[in-house]
């Protein structure tokens, strides 16, 4: 069935308790045979609206070798895949991605007095962020790469004209280097195992 994969937006409903509201969800929505349709430009809600548009800006200032929403599937469990907003390519396969996360200004200072400090940037990070951690965790492990980046842009406004037309400058986004975490992932093939075993269950019947 078409609906019978978790995404990277999945994960943090996979590692809840079995008996949430948000695990349950997933796997109502998992086996239900319909696939969801997001179009976040079109959302009422003013961060996931605003998030889509600016993700389009950002995309303007990477490379020619970087592809939006680039869908890797694990190897070794397809019931994974992710899509990544912005995938570097060479000779076909993935060597780096950014996955981005719009704030507003008053958090982007927080994450501006770890620019240069690492340590306290994933600290804080897998303290308040953590749901974003495990997403690219997830990533990392459907990609096999080591490390890529978490990307936090401020957000100034939510005039939808005032983004389509913004020029997004260095100092106002600022990237951090997250690099692979077994423990984490090692959690989540776990929590995936059940749903590999139905997709299997389902694809061989």
């Amino acid at each position: 069935m078409k609906s019978m994969y978790i995404g990277s937006g999945d994960v943090h409903a996979l590692l809840m308790g079995r008996n949430t509201d948000g695990h349950q969800k997933l796997l109502r929505r998992f086996v239900s045979g319909e696939k969801p349709r997001y179009n976040a430009k079109a959302s009422p809600i003013d961060a996931l609206r605003v998030g889509a548009i600016l993700e389009e800006r950002y995309f303007i200032t990477l490379g020619e070798n970087f592809y939006s929403q680039y869908v890797v599937t694990s190897k070794e469990m397809n019931v994974l895949k992710c899509s990544l907003d912005f995938a570097e390519l060479k000779d076909g396969e993935v060597i780096n991605f950014e996955e981005l996360k719009t704030c507003n200004f008053n958090d982007f200072l927080l994450f501006e007095q770890f620019r240069n400090n690492y340590d306290g940037a994933i600290n804080y990070i897998k303290k308040y962020y953590k749901s974003n951690y495990n997403q690219i965790q997830e990533q990392l492990y459907c990609t096999e790469l080591q490390s890529a980046y978490l990307v936090f842009l401020a957000v100034y406004s939510y005039d939808d004209e005032e983004n389509y037309i913004r020029e997004i400058k260095s100092n106002e986004y600022i990237k951090f280097n997250i690099f692979r975490d077994d423990a984490v992932i090692s959690e989540i093939k776990e929590r995936a195992k059940i749903f590999q075993a139905l997709k299997d269950y389902y694809e061989t019947a």
